[in-house]
This record gives structure tokens, sequence and C-alpha cells, in this order.
């Protein structure tokens, strides 16, 4: 049978609108419940939301997930997905560990530390029952070609990559629909090359992660609606845990079994560097926030956990974007370095792929100067003092400072 034969495109779109359709009905369950039991984000200094908004809503990311995977399982052709690579059964269950600990910290805030322990366990199911391992590295240069890692050395250095995962995709969590949209984008960006790989004739290889990243990217997408500006209920460390342990294992299932010398195209050895490089291109925006927090704050002797209002996000909304443009222009930057890596892997034309990536450069950096070059230019004005009713009416001008925006 062909590769195309085997490769259900239409099972998996089923599989993506069933996640959608989960989360989407399952979120107006979660803020309620968030709201009974006091699971709430109240405005702090770094935050950028003026009310208190319900948190939780990873319990509906895991929702929309959890039903995907087990519809897949009903499938003819995706229930072999079941049977060869990472087992996706003990996925869920670190998926759901990981949710229960950031249901807990949604509710009672868990210092850092407790957190990271509980996202090394967590991991440590996924990676040793669930058998999520970065098995081989391709090295480019040299005639070193594949390097097959021991498990004494799989099992951290897999551990290691998704614990900075996990904690990147919730460092961006800071704009609503911010971290959703990032994750969706990025689980297509896996998905276009796992379905690509199975067109390589990797269909058994391919299936797992595929299946994981259609699940993923239905379930954001679902949530968005009640997550975007002005967002009605946040993912909380609930969610943004949850959607970073699922890409860490989306990005290491694809190339796990992967036999460098099966595949053939352009730029051969660039998909076999995944999730080495895809990895950092589909999540460069999140790891570059989090690196520079942490050059940050350890510059100033503080704990590379404390928190503080100088992310990517808030930049933005200091150059003067409004909160959806910081967001759709974060999403901007997401797809480019994300779909722009996996173009290279997939098509047989390199220098278009990088014309293209030059031009979306090009035009991303125009919006994002254009509010700054706009402010310049406009006329000074004298300060006026306010009184209080005026003060609380600029307060809530500021950007950032919408109501349900954080």
């Amino acid at each position: 049978m062909s590769a195309v034969g085997t490769h259900p495109s239409l099972e998996y779109v089923l599989v993506a609108a069933v996640a959608a359709a989960g989360s989407y009905v399952a979120t107006p369950v979660a803020r309620a419940v968030a709201i009974r039991i006091g699971a709430v984000a109240k405005p702090r200094d770094r935050d950028v939301h003026a009310v208190a908004i319900p948190r939780m809503g990873g319990v509906a990311l895991f929702f929309g997930f959890g039903l995907a995977v087990f519809f897949a399982a009903q499938l003819p052709t995706l229930r072999s997905s079941f049977h060869v690579g990472p087992d996706l059964p003990w996925i869920v269950a670190a998926a759901g560990l990981i949710c229960l600990i950031g249901v807990i910290d949604d509710k009672y805030e868990l210092d850092s530390l407790t957190k990271l322990a509980g996202q090394v366990v967590a991991t440590g199911i996924m990676v040793t029952a669930g058998g999520v391992q970065l098995q081989y590295i391709y090295l480019p240069w040299g005639n070193s070609g594949t390097v097959s890692l021991s498990r004494n050395i799989a099992i951290p250095l897999t551990i290691l990559l998704t614990v900075l995962t996990i904690n990147a995709i919730n460092f961006i969590d800071g704009l609503d629909g911010l971290a959703a949209g990032v994750v969706a984008i990025g689980a297509v960006a896996f998905f276009l090359y796992s379905y690509h790989l199975a067109q390589d004739n990797f269909a058994a290889v391919a299936g797992p992660p595929t299946v994981i990243c259609a699940g993923i990217a239905g379930t954001c997408v679902g949530f968005l609606p009640h997550n975007f500006f002005p967002a009605r209920i946040f993912m909380g460390d609930s969610g943004s845990m949850l959607v970073g342990l699922m890409l860490s294992a989306a990005a290491t299932t694809a190339t796990t079994n992967v036999d460098a010398q099966g595949i053939t195209g352009p730029a051969d050895s660039l998909p076999l560097l995944l999730p080495l490089l895809l990895t950092l291109a589909v999540l460069a925006i999140p790891f570059i926030d989090l690196v520079l927090a942490v050059v940050r704050r350890v510059g100033k002797g503080q704990s590379p956990f404390a928190p503080d209002k100088q992310h990517l996000h808030h930049r933005l909304l200091e150059l003067g974007h409004s909160h959806r443009r910081a967001v759709l222009l974060m999403y901007f930057w997401a797809a480019l370095l994300s779909f722009g890596c996996t173009a290279f892997s997939i098509f047989d034309a390199p220098g278009v792929v990088m014309i293209v990536l030059i031009t979306g450069v090009v035009v991303g950096v125009l919006i994002l100067v254009v509010p700054r070059v706009a402010r310049r230019s406009k006329p000074t004005l004298e300060p006026v003092v306010a009184g209080p009713a005026d003060q609380s009416s600029w307060t809530a001008s500021q950007p950032g400072a919408e109501p349900g925006s954080r």
C-alpha cells in the first residue's frame, strides 16, 4: 500500500475538530468551576489585566486533548498509532498529572521550586513509561552522521528539553490568547513536518506525533474564542504547562526512530535536526523571552523565577502597540519562524523559501516600529493636571489596562 494511502488526512482533521469542539464546550464549565473555588487571577503590579479573571483553562484544554486521543483510538487507521512508538495513553496520563499540578497552582499559587519538581515528575512519566525519548541526534558535519543516545543520556536530556519548553510557554502566557495561539501555530508546523515525514515512507513513525499535533492544535483553537482579548478565562499554569508538555512530546516523537538514510529531497539533513532545530524555530519567541528573563533577573541578583514586567509582550505594549496588535504581531513572528523552518524541509526550492522569509522579516520589523515612529511624529502636548476622576480615566486608557487584559 502506498504511503499516501496509509496517511489518513481526513482522520487527522476529524481529530483536530473533536479536540476543538471538546475544549470549546468545556471552557465555560472550567470557568464556572474556577470562579466557584476562587481560582482567579487578581491584578498584580506585573500584570496588564485590570480585573480579576478566572484561571484553570487548562482543564478544558486537557478535556479536549484527551477526547481527541480517545477518538483517534476508535478510527480505523489512526488506531495503529497506539501500537508503535511512544505509548499515547501514558502521554495522556502525564498530561493529566501536569494539568492537575497546574490546577493546584492556579488555586493556591505554588512556589516555583515545587512547581518545577512537579514538572520533572510529570515529564519523567512521559519519558520513561510513555517512551518519549530523544534517541538520535543527527550531526550535519564530519563523518559522525546519526548519533545514538543511551537511555542514561536520552532520559535526562529529554526531560531537560521538555521542562525548558514548558517554562518557555509559561513565560509568554502574559497576554490574552498569546500562549494558545503560539502553541497552535507550533503544533500546525510540527503537524506539517510529521505529515511530510509519513509521505516519505515513515507513516508508522509519524503516526503518534501527528496525532498529538492534531489534538493540541485543535484544542488550542477551540479555547481561543474564550481566551482572546478580552479574555473571559486564562489558561493558567494548568494550561501553559500542559500545552508545553504536549508540544515537546510531538517534537521528540517526530524523530525518535527516523533513519537518516531514508530521507531524500532538499535539505536532507535539516529535518533530522528536529527537535534541536525545528523546536527552536517553533518556540523561538518563548525561548528568547525565557533566556532574556533569566539573564535579566540573574544580572540583578534575583532568582530566575522572580516575576517582572519586562517580557517581550510587555515591551510591545510599551512601544505603543494595542493589546490585540501585540498578540497578532507575536503570532506573525512565531508563524514566520516555525513555518519557514518547516518549509525548508518540505519544498524543493530553498531559494524561494529564503526570499519569502527575508520579505517576512522586513515586513515584521516595519510593523514593529510603526507605533514608535508615529508617536515621535506627533506633537508633544503639555501635561494636564487631572482630578481623581480624570486620573482613573487616564489609567484605564493605557496599553494593557483594558478590562480583561493582562
